[in-house]
């Protein structure tokens, strides 16, 4: 019987399959030559790509993505435990404190420590059989955020305890003594933790330490000799137990197979023979403890080693693995904190402020300002609550870690410098009424601290995130590293090209299908074009090995496709959060965000296309991707508008925007009195403009509500002076402002001041 041919063709390709499964695919050649080409992978480099866990963002580099397996995935909320702790014991620290105070006589009041020690603000993390709180990572990321929208310093002083330092590695890694000596001390505050890894030689470039040690016998006792030079220490001024990185040698092979060479964590107590807890630094007038580990020839045994001796060399993988979830709840939580309550403060501040007998809130140029504020602000916490919900459930998104700490760091710089530029004159006077002054200050410690995030941009996010995340990739890298191994190669170089081809159909699909209207589905239309960006971006990085190893050095590339990254992360996170916690009067500032989102990622594509090294490759990606040309652009000035409106008039946006984030119940707080004097304006101002609409006059009641709101407003817009400042603080009460340095020799005005006397 003859068979169709339709039957001949499925039966052929059938054949096909079988017999090319048994043989190689790519000449042998091809191996010895991506031998060459193909970036070397180091030890320090392997326990990064080893660490944490992959999630997301390996859909992302697959170029598969789907909103709603994040949201059937992931929710966070606090437990009634944290939630109570906000609302009690968190409320009360904040009035405690006195930021501009802090500041001057750079540490919190003995008050203050004593009250975070004894409420075991050090111990979040700390189990509750070790006497901690027990928090999860929501409820850590929430207490940081609240605290730092008070004082930024006091909270980098509870974030570094229950984030990268000596706590989360014990329970990680230490041993059963240890845990049981060290974590209920640490819990309630008896030692203060820091962690000594930065030195003059090793900043973002850890590994590059130069402290060693090395394995010797000691009156019997084996143990490591080392020297060390610790700086950009946070805590260390005050640390009861350092946790200090360096690295092993062991010439004489005394380890003996139990423990290696390489970098390892010691904890040391205050006191350890040789250990010199140093100066401090000043960062940035901050009030937070930072300074100086030294030592040299100091022993140390090996029960002081993190772990026992069987961890010695093990220390670049704790750090690694324990990174990832500081970097994703820390620095975020301090960014959210000023990003939320420059919406909340400075947007009321805008409304409540007039020039021109306008507020500031209805002027045009301030709108753009404060629609960046507002936009940002739903972008970041959107990304930190979904990234807390991740943590939550106790993965470690070691590249949406580092999206975080540079998106989230940066955003931050810009939220807070538009919020400077529309205070004015009230944002660079410096006193206990400037609300953000500290904020701004403390910019740059943000952007450097935790990997800078010029070095997180341009060598890490995609950097490590394409050979951590792409399906593909490391199988690639290690048949090449790891001996003669062309049968793996093969294989995995085949899946990579079979990789390249779907997401290139993925990408016209897209192209082709994506929603071109909102409608009345706003979310599938962007959740549309973040499915075309996804698969070009996947694409794109794919069509990128092409250059091999060489890419490895691509800064300039590997920093765009960074931006495409974290953009198509944050547009998700967007998403998912508009799609579980949308309020009324947020859809517009959703629009503004996602818009501008859609737009960076795009920009950032174009500058891959017309910069990428091989020319040719570049326009393929064009061609294929964007065939057409440029599809999004900028938020609108409606949206602009929408945007400002929301954060300056009672909304539900700005009630969603006050969670987590600190406002003084005392009546003569600034902040207090910005939020009270916000209601009376909006209704003098409604009152005023009904009066010009209808062309009549106030009535008795309406003349009363407008003196009310002109009283408070005037109250608000009042920043501090001071009598003396600086080292006239310290000058004997007799002393004038005629004794300033300016008028000595000035005999002249001296006269003329005393004639005027007499």
């Amino acid at each position: 019987m003859l068979l169709r041919k339709s039957e001949i063709l499925r039966r052929g390709t059938r054949i096909s399959l079988k017999s090319t499964s048994k043989r190689t695919y790519f000449p042998q050649p091809a191996y010895y030559v991506a031998k060459k080409v193909m970036p070397k992978i180091s030890p320090t480099e392997n326990a990064a790509l080893q660490a944490g866990t992959v999630g997301f963002d390996g859909e992302l580099f697959s170029g598969r993505t789907s909103l709603q397996s994040l949201v059937d995935k992931y929710d966070v909320r606090l437990s009634v435990e944290e939630a109570r702790f906000m609302e009690n014991e968190v409320q009360k620290l904040c009035e405690m404190l006195d930021d501009y105070q802090c500041t001057r006589d750079r540490d919190m009041s003995a008050e203050v420590w004593d009250y975070l020690k004894t409420k075991k603000f050090f111990g979040m993390i700390i189990p509750k059989e070790y006497e901690g709180l027990g928090f999860t990572a929501h409820g850590h990321s929430q207490v940081v955020t609240k605290i730092a929208s008070k004082s930024f310093s006091a909270g980098v002083t509870v974030m570094v305890p229950n984030s990268l330092g000596p706590g989360e590695l014990l329970m990680r890694y230490g041993t059963q003594s240890q845990k049981d000596y060290f974590l209920p001390r640490l819990a309630v505050g008896d030692i203060i933790p820091c962690f000594g890894l930065t030195g003059p030689s090793s900043g973002s470039d850890a590994a590059s330490m130069r402290d060693t040690g090395t394995v010797v016998h000691q009156n019997g006792v084996l143990g490591i000799r080392t020297s060390f030079k610790k700086r950009y220490i946070t805590l260390a001024p005050v640390a009861g137990v350092v946790g200090l990185a360096f690295v092993v040698k062991d010439p004489d092979g005394l380890l003996q197979g139990k423990g290696s060479e390489g970098i390892t964590i010691a904890l040391l107590e205050r006191g350890h023979p040789g250990m010199r807890i140093g100066d401090r630094h000043d960062p940035m007038v901050a009030s937070f403890m930072n300074g100086t580990v030294e030592g040299e020839d100091v022993f140390i045994p090996m029960s002081c080693l993190l772990g026992g001796q069987e961890r010695a060399g093990f220390g670049w993988n704790m750090l690694m693995e324990c990174l990832s979830e500081g970097r994703g709840i820390s620095l975020p939580a301090l960014s959210v904190a000023a990003a939320k309550s420059t919406a909340v403060n400075v947007g009321a501040y805008a409304r409540i402020r007039k020039q021109f007998k306008v507020p500031l809130a209805e002027m045009e140029g301030v709108q753009e300002s404060l629609a960046r504020v507002g936009g940002n602000a739903y972008i970041m916490q959107s990304a930190q609550l979904l990234t807390n919900a991740m943590l939550n459930q106790h993965e470690q998104p070691a590249v949406i870690s580092a999206i975080m700490k540079q998106q989230m760091t940066s955003r931050f710089r810009l939220v807070v410098n538009e919020g400077m530029d529309i205070l004015g004159g009230a944002g660079i006077s410096n006193g206990p009424a400037n609300f953000m002054a500290t904020m701004y200050m403390n910019i740059p410690i943000a952007i450097t601290v935790e990997g800078a995030n010029t070095l997180t941009r341009s060598l890490i996010q995609f950097g490590q995130g394409l050979t951590r995340s792409h399906p593909h990739l490391l199988k690639l890298i290690k048949s090449v590293q790891d001996g003669d191994d062309p049968k793996t190669f093969n294989t995995a170089l085949w899946c990579t090209i079979k990789h390249a081809g779907i997401n290139t159909g993925r990408s016209i699909y897209s192209l082709a299908l994506r929603s071109r209207m909102k409608g009345n589905d706003p979310i599938a239309f962007y959740e549309s074009q973040l499915t075309r960006l996804s698969a070009n971006f996947a694409l794109c990085s794919d069509i990128a090995l092409t250059m091999g190893g060489g890419l490895k050095a691509a800064e300039f590339t590997s920093g765009r496709f960074a931006d495409v990254l974290s953009n198509l992360y944050l547009g998700y996170a967007t998403l998912w959060f508009h799609k579980k916690h949308a309020v009324s009067g947020s859809e517009k500032v959703f629009d503004y965000a996602m818009d501008s989102i859609l737009y960076d990622a795009e920009e950032a594509l174009f500058g891959v296309f017309q910069n990428f090294p091989v020319p040719v490759m570049g326009s393929l990606m064009r061609v294929i991707t964007f065939p057409f040309g440029r599809t999004y652009s900028k938020p609108s000035d409606e949206l602009v508008r929408a945007v400002a409106k929301a954060i300056t008039t009672q909304t539900a946006l700005r009630d969603q925007f006050s969670q987590s984030i600190f406002i003084s119940d005392h009546a003569d707080d600034r902040l207090n009195l910005i939020q009270n004097a916000f209601p009376k304006v909006l209704a003098a101002d409604n009152i005023l403009k009904a009066c010009r609409k209808e062309k009549r006059s106030m009535t008795s009641e309406e003349k009363k509500v407008v003196n009310e709101a002109e009283i408070a407003r005037e109250q608000v817009i009042q920043v501090d002076s001071f009598p003396r400042l600086g080292k006239e603080l310290s000058l004997p009460y007799e002393w004038t402002a005629d004794e300033r340095p300016a008028y000595q020799g000035a005999s002249s005005i001296k006269e003329m001041r005393k004639d005027k006397v007499a």
